[in-house]
């Protein structure tokens, strides 16, 4: 062939390309936001029906999974502190999948509850338990929990790429479990599930309730949404509307036609939600956050809001350091 062009003469057509593609994700994410606010009518009236439209759009093994007695159980006492016992323990959630994560125990054989803790982006729960010694932007999540005289198991989510050495691409991992029907977020639900099957058998606890910051506030909501063991629930520095922020692992097909974060927020009722978000978090944008949340508002608005919190702080991507939120948490479980 002998036309040739400056690499550049065609970058007009290829801007008009991708100009065309956002202007038609936008005009599909309205006609997407329309179908959704139609289809969510009926959520406080029939919420186990939305339940489990929700668990097969995130796929195996929250659908089609047979699901029997509690799982196997690896444990190691790590340490005797004042007041509470530490270990480290693995759970078989599935076949050959371990899920692990660390265990405080309170002392004394009265029941108390326990509250799954949940770890962010590059967690991992020593972090949060303070392990290595600051706990960062947790700011001692996992001790003022424990401080509240409840018990607290603190997962590991496949998050760790830049806080270890053990490979981990959590993209391409669920991308390839999409592929065969599942997602990430599917298998980590149903091992964070399988961890409550546990330790619902056990003699020294009695309800549950789960917090967590960034990736745990997204795990919280869902876990929340979908599991209603979990009384009262945390979620920090998530919460906002996933139009705004399309990160693939958090995205399932035909995700906006029919939950957005205020929806999947429906399903927690009757039960207790908080809603915590940083005012100068520099990750999810507080604005569209707290509209999300009154977005929640207006879709509650038949039921009451009196099992809602909200909770704006002038913080950045962090779990905020009042208590108010933990408090508001334990009073429920306690309560209950």
């Amino acid at each position: 062939m002998r036309y040739r062009e400056e690499k550049t003469v065609a970058d007009e057509t290829r801007r008009e390309y991708a100009d065309g593609l956002e202007r038609l994700i936008v005009r599909r994410q309205c006609e997407a936001a329309e179908e959704r606010r139609e289809y969510c009518k009926n959520i406080f009236i029939s919420p186990e029906r939305y339940r489990e439209d929700f668990r097969k759009m995130l796929g195996w093994p929250l659908v089609d999974c047979k699901r029997e007695g509690i799982p196997t159980v690896k444990t190691q006492k790590l340490s005797e502190e004042d007041g509470y016992t530490v270990y480290r323990m693995q759970f078989e959630v599935l076949d050959g999948l371990l899920m692990t994560g660390l265990y405080f125990e309170i002392h004394g054989e009265e029941k108390k509850p326990l509250v799954l803790v949940q770890h962010g982006g590059w967690g991992p729960p020593e972090l949060v338990a303070g392990v290595y010694g600051n706990t960062q932007n947790y700011n001692r999540l996992l001790e003022r929990v424990i401080a509240r005289g409840v018990h607290a198991f603190a997962p590991q989510l496949l998050v760790w790429e830049k806080t270890s050495e053990v490979p981990c691409n959590r993209a391409s991992i669920d991308a390839r479990l999409k592929r065969v029907g599942s997602s990430i977020t599917a298998v980590e639900l149903y091992g964070l599930s399988r961890i409550l099957d546990y330790f619902e058998k056990q003699k020294n606890v009695s309800h549950f309730g789960m917090i967590g910051l960034s990736y745990g506030g997204f795990f919280t909501l869902l876990a929340a949404a979908l599991d209603t063991r979990l009384r009262s629930a945390v979620s920090s520095s998530y919460f906002n509307t996933r139009d705004r922020y399309p990160w693939s692992d958090w995205m399932w097909f035909r995700h906006a036609q029919k939950f957005d974060d205020a929806e999947i927020a429906c399903m927690v009722y009757p039960r207790k939600l908080c809603i915590a978000l940083g005012e100068r978090d520099e990750l999810f944008d507080y604005k569209s956050g707290s509209e999300a949340y009154e977005g929640l508002l207006a879709l509650s608005k038949d039921v009451g809001t009196d099992w809602l919190c909200f909770h704006g702080f002038d913080g950045s991507h962090e779990f905020p350091s009042d208590d108010a939120p933990i408090d508001w948490m334990i009073k429920e479980l306690k309560e209950t």
